[in-house]
């Protein structure tokens, strides 16, 4: 009967610590501690979701490009587009990054749920890829490409 006693205990023991964690949980990666391309696209969808547009425009390089199925639109452009969306969800997949010295070439596709120009976003996900430059200033995006049936 004891050494069922000490097994119970031992077991409940193993049980107690199961649900206790031994490193301190991760902060949630943002534009201050990004450490790949997965976290800079990441913060960069939120701060569009959220509208932190004073965030988002320090990461966009002077230089800016992002080529649609409609065509290119400069930096000024681009951010006009991007304040026109209203985000109600939004989601990464199939995401590949690749790491060339200062650069991150990040592909993926994004679904996202909301309105573009008032209009409704297409559902199908849409192929994505950015290129992210280290600077002085820290990452920023200098071009973007999409190939999808999003609304513009």
């Amino acid at each position: 009967m004891g050494n069922w006693l000490a097994r119970g205990a031992l077991l409940s023991l193993v049980y107690c610590l199961a649900g206790c964690t031994v490193w301190p949980q991760h902060a949630v990666a943002t534009w201050n501690n990004a450490t790949g391309g997965e976290t800079l696209e990441r913060s960069f969808w939120r701060d569009v979701q959220s509208g932190n547009w004073k965030e988002l425009q320090r990461h966009l390089a002077g230089n800016y490009v992002w080529v649609t199925p409609s065509g290119r639109l400069d930096r000024p452009a681009a951010l006009q587009y991007l304040q026109s969306l209203h985000l109600e969800e939004y989601s990464l997949g199939r995401l590949q990054t690749e790491l060339n010295g200062n650069t991150f070439v990040v592909n993926y596709t994004l679904t996202m749920r909301g309105t573009a120009q008032k209009q409704p976003l297409a559902v199908a996900p849409v192929s994505m890829m950015t290129v992210w430059q280290h600077q002085k200033s820290g990452w920023v995006a200098i071009a973007h490409s999409e190939m999808g049936s999003a609304a513009r």
